[in-house]
């Protein structure tokens, strides 16, 4: 599922990594300023490498060699970050559905209520994000993330800002999407004990 190897030049920084796995969730862990966000970055579209190549599910983002270069578009990625990022004048069924809607019926792989049943978010479809608690956001944009149809899911440390209780209540939502859709996940956490709980495979910078 994941065939990465390439280098990418930021200034005086650079990154070279060669990952491979055939496992469906992958924990990406390493020290601060190590990389992680580079890393989900390039295989986004949002930062091109300089050289070699990201495939994810037998389709290559990126080529070097074969000048193959999708867009942040074509590639579908969903991306989760620590803070939420939900849109503060949109509902809840609005953040929800915001990717759902821009992308053609035939590529929806998910309705919206499988997803809300999915996620338990039933109650919230009417609030406004001011109204959610930490976990209840986290909830929200994974589901955001899941109505896009991505083809990997990019989670770039989504606990992070959650204290223990909340990260309790959010990991078995994780473990059910593993479990249960057939997306691969790129987990990135600074916490070796988080990742582990949802996979034993380690992309380690």
């Amino acid at each position: 599922m994941f065939d990465c190897n390439f280098t990418v030049q930021l200034g005086h920084f650079q990154l070279r990594q060669h990952f491979q796995s055939d496992q469906k969730v992958v924990g990406l862990f390493g020290v601060s300023g190590a990389g992680k966000t580079t890393i989900l970055h390039s295989i986004a579209g949002i930062m091109k490498p300089q050289q070699g190549w990201i495939r994810i599910q037998d389709r290559t983002f990126f080529d070097s060699q074969q000048h193959v270069n999708l867009s942040i578009q074509a590639r579908r990625t969903g991306m989760v970050f620590q803070d939420a990022q939900l849109f503060p004048h949109y509902s809840v069924q609005q953040n929800l559905l915001f990717g759902w809607q821009r992308i053609a019926h035939s590529e929806r792989k998910f309705e919206l209520d499988y997803v809300v049943q999915l996620l338990k978010l039933e109650h919230l479809l009417a609030r406004m994000p001011v109204k959610l608690s930490g976990g209840e956001k986290q909830r929200v944009a994974l589901g955001r993330a899941l109505l896009y149809s991505p083809r990997i899911l990019l989670l770039d440390e989504p606990l992070s800002a959650l204290d223990a209780h909340h990260k309790t209540e959010i990991i078995p939502f994780f473990q059910k999407i593993r479990d249960e859709i057939n997306i691969p996940m790129l987990y990135v956490s600074h916490d070796p004990e988080e990742i582990a709980q949802l996979t034993d495979t380690l992309w380690q910078l």
